[in-house]
C-alpha cells in the first residue's frame, strides 16, 4: 500500500538521482562514480574551487588512494578520511572484508617526509603536507615506535 508520505519519498528520491546525473554530466565532475556520496560531491567540488587537496596514500603493496582532504584538517581527521575511501571502495567492490582500524593505526605510521605523523591533533599543513602530497604506510617496528 503506497501512503502519501511514501510516494512524497520516491519523487524526491527521483529528483535527487535526477539533480546528481545532471551534477556528474558537468565535465569537472564526470570521473565521479554514478552512486557518488554527498560527501565525495562536496569533496570534488571543493578541490575544484581550491578549498581542499588531494593527498595521495600509499600502501604497502603500492596502490595509490588519493585522499581529497582540508590542508586545515588534522591528522586523525585525515586518518578517518582514508577509513572512508577504503570503506566506499569495498562497498562499491561488494568485498565483505571487515578491516580493524584500531589494529592499522597500531601498526602502522603514516609518514611524509620522513616525518611519522605522530599526532592526531596536529594539522596536515603543520607537517607541510601540500597537494599531491604522498604519504605513505610504514610498518611499525620496536626500534621506530
Amino acid at each position: 500500500m503506497d501512503t502519501e508520505g511514501e510516494g512524497t519519498f520516491s519523487q524526491l528520491l527521483k529528483h535527487y538521482k535526477s539533480t546528481v546525473a545532471d551534477l556528474l554530466s558537468d565535465p569537472l565532475l564526470s570521473d565521479l562514480p554514478h552512486d557518488v556520496t554527498l560527501e565525495e560531491l562536496k569533496a570534488n567540488l571543493a578541490l575544484e574551487f581550491g578549498q581542499s587537496m588531494t593527498v595521495n596514500v600509499i600502501r604497502d603493496d603500492g596502490k595509490v588512494l588519493p585522499i581529497i582532504i582540508s590542508p586545515d584538517a588534522l591528522v586523525f581527521e585525515f586518518k578517518k578520511a582514508i577509513e572512508r575511501y577504503v570503506q566506499l571502495k569495498m562497498d562499491r567492490e561488494n568485498n565483505q572484508t571487515s578491516i580493524n582500524w584500531k589494529h592499522v593505526w597500531k601498526s602502522y605510521w603514516l609518514v611524509y617526509g620522513g616525518q611519522k605523523l605522530k599526532e592526531d591533533h596536529k594539522k596536515l599543513k603543520d607537517y607541510n603536507i601540500s597537494n599531491h602530497g604522498e604519504v605513505t604506510f610504514i610498518k611499525r617496528s620496536r626500534e621506530n615506535c
